[in-house]
């Protein structure tokens, strides 16, 4: 709602774990060089503590986008497991078959220990990450524990690192837990940001979302580093709710008292007074200006466009009232045509010509729906939960679909396989909202239900902070923050290639190169005529990497999938599915 008023991108604070706002304080840092180091020791356990809204899933993320190469990552969201079910799990996540009639956790830790044997062999190691461990059960740590002993003469086979709140450190200090606690060979906990990062953290958001970085006082700063702790996430929530009251109450700085009242808000318990919402505050500006309300619905027939002059009382103070009045009704009401009529009668002034009388200095339409209540979210991780074991193929269904071609599911060929026989290519990567956006296609997405079940949806449109979801042929519109619960970065997507190439280098030739020379040119200035276009020449390699400059990719000026999916975004618009239409 308050974006537009104080000129940002974007929401400077909101607490998804968007990575354009990652900001790195010295603990942070301090943190992740814990793990790192942790895992590069090889073995053991590492051990990641902190308080609710300190930034573990942050951190955790950045560890994993900074892996290198040659590690296989076992990520367990769900913690609340029996032994059995935990290396279970582990095993779906490193794609081990099992018997599905396996009873005996002895199976799965012979075929969790060939898996291992296997991968050592091929130079691969592999990393264990189990997050909120503090709810893990003392059977099954030292199930966990044992997992360490699986190893050469040389090296352990199993890297594990541990992130939980506070108790988790608890546990580990029990004597029943002196065995694995003895193996931790790297631990961390994470404190609350101090004065100096809080404050550089604030303005950071700021800056990111293209705001001024004055927008809040020295005091209303100072308060909300003590009302906050100095927890990021409370940061945030502090920050966002502070930045709407100024909205409302006009104002263009956040000083103390709003903070106060954002507090009042929040968080109750720290205003020390009953909180006073400020979309109330308007709407009981309706009560003052209800008779003027009454006036425009009596008068509703004269305020009709015409050629006629309006006149209205020349009080400022009784049109502000009436524009009140209309947001407050916007507020509480469905009647958008008394709405508006209110609008346009508080965007006259007096003895404006009517066919003047717009609410363009009021954008009543844009406010009625910034202010109207959110539709309640649907119960996602219920639809997730009851997607059932056929979710993969009816995504890949309903993905095919946004190509316009057939996938069929009682075929051999895996999707993917299929969708090369169609002329497409499927993208598989991990990463977060920002990466994904940036190709622009539906995707299919796995998510998490909190009961551990894994769930393939497809992605097929996001505008703003909401999507649009398709479970088990189910079409959905949810946040992205209810989506981030259940999503860890991985999606798959499909692209359509050049005449069915793939990546394209310096030296290669063909009518590919020439297809790409084309696009290149219209999009990179400076490109005259070659004597030989289907060479991929050094010029052409140095265009590019200046294509690859402009959108943010990795500048080697090789055109594989990532440049070719962007090629195709700008140059056959309309003609391939895009996950954000309007910015396509």
């Amino acid at each position: 709602m308050y974006e537009k008023y104080f000129g940002f991108e974007g929401k400077p604070f909101s607490i998804t774990p968007d990575p354009r706002f990652l900001y790195m304080s010295a603990r942070h840092r301090e943190a992740l060089a814990h793990l790192l180091y942790g895992i590069g020791e090889g073995g053991g356990f590492v051990e990641l503590t902190g308080e609710v809204g300190t930034g573990k899933t942050t951190l955790c993320r950045c560890l994993l986008e900074q892996l290198p190469d040659g590690i296989d990552v076992a990520l367990i969201l769900n913690p609340m497991l029996n032994a059995f079910e935990l290396v279970a799990t582990i095993c779906d996540e490193l794609k081990i078959e099992y018997p599905s009639d396996a009873s005996s956790i002895k199976t799965l830790i012979d075929l969790l220990n060939e898996h291992l044997l296997r991968t050592h062999a091929q130079g691969r190691r592999t990393v264990l990450i189990i997050d909120e461990a503090q709810n893990l059960s003392a059977e099954v740590l030292e199930q966990v524990r044992l997992l360490t002993n699986l190893e050469t003469t040389q090296t352990k086979l199993l890297q594990i690192i541990l992130i939980g709140q506070p108790e988790l450190k608890e546990l580990l200090e029990r004597s029943d837990m002196r065995q694995l606690a003895q193996r931790i060979t790297a631990r961390y906990h994470l404190e609350p940001l101090n004065s100096d990062d809080a404050r550089a953290y604030i303005q950071h958001r700021l800056r990111v979302s293209g705001g001024r970085g004055n927008l809040f006082s020295g005091r209303a700063t100072d308060e909300i580093l003590k009302l906050s702790g100095g927890v990021p996430r409370m940061i945030n929530i502090l920050c966002d709710r502070a930045l709407l009251g100024a909205y409302v109450e006009e104002n263009t700085r956040v000083d103390k008292g709003i903070v106060r009242r954002a507090a009042g808000e929040v968080l109750p318990e720290q205003g020390g007074r009953p909180p006073v919402h400020w979309a109330w505050r308007v709407a009981a500006v309706l009560l003052v200006a209800a008779p003027l309300g009454w006036w425009g619905w009596m008068n509703r027939d004269s305020l009709q466009p015409t050629s006629d002059v309006v006149a209205l009382p020349e009080s400022n103070e009784v049109i502000e009232a009436v524009r009140s009045a209309a947001v407050a009704q916007a507020i509480t009401s469905e009647d958008e045509t008394y709405v508006e009529l209110l609008a346009e009668a508080a965007a006259l002034s007096t003895e404006l010509p009517a066919d003047q009388a717009t609410s363009d200095s009021f954008d009543v339409s844009a406010l009625v729906s910034a202010s109207k209540p959110a539709l309640p979210e649907p119960d996602f991780n219920a639809l997730l939960t009851d997607a059932g074991d056929s979710s993969g193929l009816r995504a890949w269904r309903a993905l095919f679909e946004t190509w316009n071609a057939p996938l069929w599911l009682d075929g051999e060929l895996q999707p993917c396989q299929q969708a090369t026989r169609e002329g497409l290519r499927c993208l598989v990567r991990n990463g977060n909202w920002t990466q994904m956006l940036a190709f622009n296609r539906p995707a299919i997405l796995e998510l998490v239900a909190n009961d551990g079940q894994r769930v393939s949806v497809l992605l097929r449109e996001v505008e703003d902070d909401r999507a649009e979801i398709v479970v088990a042929d189910e079409s959905v519109t949810v946040s992205r923050e209810e989506i981030d619960k259940h999503w860890y970065g991985t999606y798959v997507l499909l692209w359509k290639p050049p005449l069915g190439s793939g990546s394209l280098r310096v030296g290669d030739r063909g009518p590919n190169v020439e297809w790409l020379r084309h696009r290149i040119d219209r999009q990179i200035a400076g490109g005259g005529a070659v004597s030989d276009p289907t060479l991929f020449d050094a010029d052409l390699e140095q265009r590019v990497r200046q294509f690859q400059a402009q959108h943010s990719l990795r500048q080697d000026g090789v055109a594989g999938s990532e440049t070719m999916i962007h090629l195709n975004s700008l140059e056959e618009a309309g003609t391939v599915p895009l996950l954000e239409p309007a910015a396509g």
